[in-house]
């Protein structure tokens, strides 16, 4: 069965959206129950929804913390 999963399974709270796939919560959980023409027509509008997600701000690292601090003082 296709999938867009890429195993970075995280809903944007403004969107409702995957931020790995652009799926629903609900599109996830009934995945297996649509058929395939169901499964193509979802994957056709996840490029256009993955789009509208506000991508996570990465972690800081030790070293870009230390560098934002001697910058601030």
């Amino acid at each position: 069965m296709e999938s867009p999963c890429i195993l970075v399974c995280s809903i944007d709270m403004k969107t409702g959206f995957c931020f790995g796939c652009g799926r629903t919560r609900d599109e996830i959980a009934l995945w297996t129950s649509y058929t395939d023409a169901e499964r193509r027509e979802i994957m056709a509008t996840l490029p256009a929804r993955l789009e509208t997600v506000e991508r996570k701000p990465r972690r800081e690292t030790r070293r870009s913390r230390m560098a934002r601090e001697r910058e601030n003082g």
